[in-house]
């Protein structure tokens, strides 16, 4: 009896590529840069380890890729400077969460201490968040103001990836999100 012929395996650089980003994202985010493998990586993406290092050249590199698909700051820039507290604090309090956000806070917060990722995570908050940051706010002290811009805007990440910033009642929440967005319009002048 003849056996039936295989249906070759449809090659899809782009969908290959895509799979990695995201079973790496997933990996760095639970078990941050040190721990995660590329045979892990593989695995979850359900691929051979060979693949995650022909597309990314090393565990290093896709690292790098996984932080810069992050995005930047750009989309908390759009709107009107004068509605920048109350928009951020709005997006950072009370909208849903994006799985994938919240996945880059984790990974920062898993791999920050890294030797390797350290450096790569600096590089990269630099080009995506305060260069950009720095830039919009504009006069000599764009620095300082964008790194207390960060530091609000982390702090509050942080707070709703622990425990929802402790408050269950809506009014409670609305009027957090009203100081929050008060403190972040003042950093930015």
């Amino acid at each position: 009896m003849a056996q039936p012929e295989a249906t070759p395996r449809t090659r899809n650089a782009a969908a290959t590529r895509a799979a990695i980003l995201a079973a790496a994202r997933a990996r760095f985010a639970q078990e941050g840069f040190d721990v995660a493998s590329v045979r892990s990586i593989a695995s979850e993406a359900g691929i051979d380890p060979a693949l995650v290092l022909r597309y990314f050249g090393s565990k290093d590199e896709l690292f790098v890729a996984v932080l810069a698909e992050s995005g930047t700051v750009e989309d908390l820039l759009a709107g009107e400077r004068s509605e920048f507290g109350e928009r951020v604090a709005r997006q950072l309090l009370l909208d849903p969460v994006e799985s994938q956000k919240l996945d880059i806070l984790l990974i920062i917060l898993r791999s920050a201490s890294s030797p390797k990722a350290g450096p790569a995570i600096r590089a990269n908050v630099q080009t995506a968040f305060y260069g950009p940051m720095e830039a919009w706010l504009g006069g000599e002290d764009a620095a300082i103001r964008a790194r207390t811009v960060g530091a609000i805007i982390m702090g509050a990440s942080m707070a709703r990836a622990i425990d929802n910033n402790g408050l269950d009642d809506p009014a409670e929440r609305e009027r957090l999100a009203r100081s929050l967005g008060d403190a972040l319009q003042r950093a930015v002048g």
